[in-house]
């Protein structure tokens, strides 16, 4: 177990976590219409933003998610497997950081379907 430091990092959290939402039932039909050639990069830039301070990052998450007809199943299983992917990779206080992050995005696009 290692902290996350760079973007070598954030890219196996990223391309781990999909793995497990292509592969989940409840969460792989909302996904699997996507271009992940085009979605992957977008998703790692913005883990790099929250997680490294990478600068650049101005797209708003929730806009890209309000198409979507989650419901509070979705959102309960999407914060599950990103933090179960979090705990089988990394430790410290960049995990912490992530984890509540996505629970705030979580909570952010939900409120406002």
């Amino acid at each position: 177990m290692r902290e996350i430091k760079n973007q070598g990092d954030v890219h196996e959290l990223v391309q781990t976590f999909y793995q497990k939402v292509m592969n989940d039932d409840q969460l792989a039909p909302f996904f699997q219409h996507l271009n992940f050639e085009e979605h992957m990069p977008k998703m790692e830039f913005f883990w790099r933003f929250v997680l490294l301070d990478e600068s650049g990052y101005t797209t708003s998450v929730t806009d890209k998610h309000m198409h979507m007809r989650l419901t509070d199943e979705h959102f309960k299983r999407w914060l599950f497997l990103f933090n179960k992917t979090l705990d089988e990779l990394f430790i410290g206080e960049k995990v912490d950081l992530a984890k509540q992050r996505a629970a705030v995005i979580g909570w952010t696009i939900q409120s406002k379907m």
